[in-house]
């Protein structure tokens, strides 16, 4: 959940959220899928529902102190856990760059190492679909680097 909120805290508070969202929705678990599917549908929901309401948030302010902490609030930079690798910072700000789907896709796949079935089962969208979204975000983090970072 950290490469899609940004932050350990903020993961930390969706996690949270996520278990117990799980636990007052228990009976709701039909068993088509495996546990392990349903907890990670929940927490990637429970994450871009948490990405929304800080974006949501950081619009409707109009403290400028305010909307510049929330904007770098989920960047590499405010995360005291982050090391400063130019290229993991470079990395992190492509992928703050791409669509939700690509972004959830592409660090689904890159960071989980998750099949594209498993995403399929938890996302409810097509394999196909999934890497398609993968290659985009492949390309688009390519360029991102390639442009803003001066690598060849």
């Amino acid at each position: 959940m950290r490469h899609i909120v940004g932050s350990h805290e903020d993961a930390d508070d969706v996690v949270q959220n996520t278990f117990i969202k799980a636990w007052t929705k228990m009976d709701e678990f039909r068993g088509d899928s495996k546990v392990s599917t349903w907890l990670h549908r929940i927490a990637v929901n429970e994450a871009l529902d948490f990405l929304r309401r800080t974006k949501k948030h950081s619009n409707n302010t109009s403290d400028p102190q305010a909307m510049s902490a929330a904007a770098s609030m989920h960047g590499s930079s405010a995360d005291s856990y982050f090391d400063g690798d130019e290229i993991e910072r470079l990395l992190r700000e492509a992928i703050e760059t791409l669509p939700e789907a690509q972004r959830v896709t592409f660090i689904m796949k890159y960071y989980d190492n998750m099949q594209y079935s498993e995403m399929s089962k938890i996302l409810g969208t097509s394999e196909g679909g999934l890497k398609a979204n993968y290659h985009h975000a492949v390309e688009k983090i390519k360029r991102y680097v390639l442009s803003v970072g001066g690598l060849k």
